[in-house]
């Protein structure tokens, strides 16, 4: 591994599942969307391969797979020389499964759930994954789970993919102060 150097960089990653989505199998669907630095790197969405019962099952799956894509890109980041943030901040939207995995108190009473539950403990556990709340009108992953209203997409996608220049924000804001 070459020795890190630059400014740290800090990954995001929303995970977002739409339970029974399909129609005809009852397969949830996933979406992950990792930010590198805040700008969309990885966007996975795509049909779970599991039938899960429970809307907790469907998001508990997806959070493993948001897992396994942290690490991942973790390891592929420092074998390039990235200096990366000691910590990858994992957002869902589902509260119960947030709670679930990150108070070492709790249990899990469903066993077909036991390898998807113990791996998102483990990275916690190891402190470099933090798995929090947000709600689901902020959550990114949901456009890739569920159809959206133009108003919903644009609230969710524009702070990321349509960001202005830092000196186009200086210019508006000089030219305002200007006219006033």
């Amino acid at each position: 591994m070459p020795d890190p150097r630059g400014a740290e960089a800090k990954l995001t990653v929303f995970v977002d599942a739409d339970h029974a989505r399909n129609q005809v199998t009852r397969r949830s669907v996933t979406c992950i969307m990792l930010l590198l630095n805040n700008t969309p790197l990885v966007w996975i969405s795509k049909r779970q391969k599991t039938v899960e019962t429970s809307t907790y099952g469907s998001e508990l799956v997806a959070a493993r797979l948001a897992i396994d894509l942290i690490i991942e890109m973790r390891y592929k980041l420092r074998m390039l020389g990235v200096k990366m943030e000691h910590q990858t901040q994992l957002l869902g939207d589902n509260m119960s499964v947030v709670l679930n995995t990150t108070i070492p108190s709790s249990t899990l009473k469903k066993k077909h759930l036991s390898c998807a539950y113990h791996r998102v403990r483990e990275a916690i556990a190891g402190k470099f994954v933090v798995f929090g709340h947000v709600s689901s009108e902020s959550n990114f992953a949901d456009i890739g789970t569920k159809p959206l209203g133009t108003t919903a997409f644009h609230r969710l996608v524009d702070p990321y993919l349509f960001r202005k220049p830092e000196h186009l924000k200086i210019v508006k804001r000089a030219a305002a102060a200007a006219s006033a």
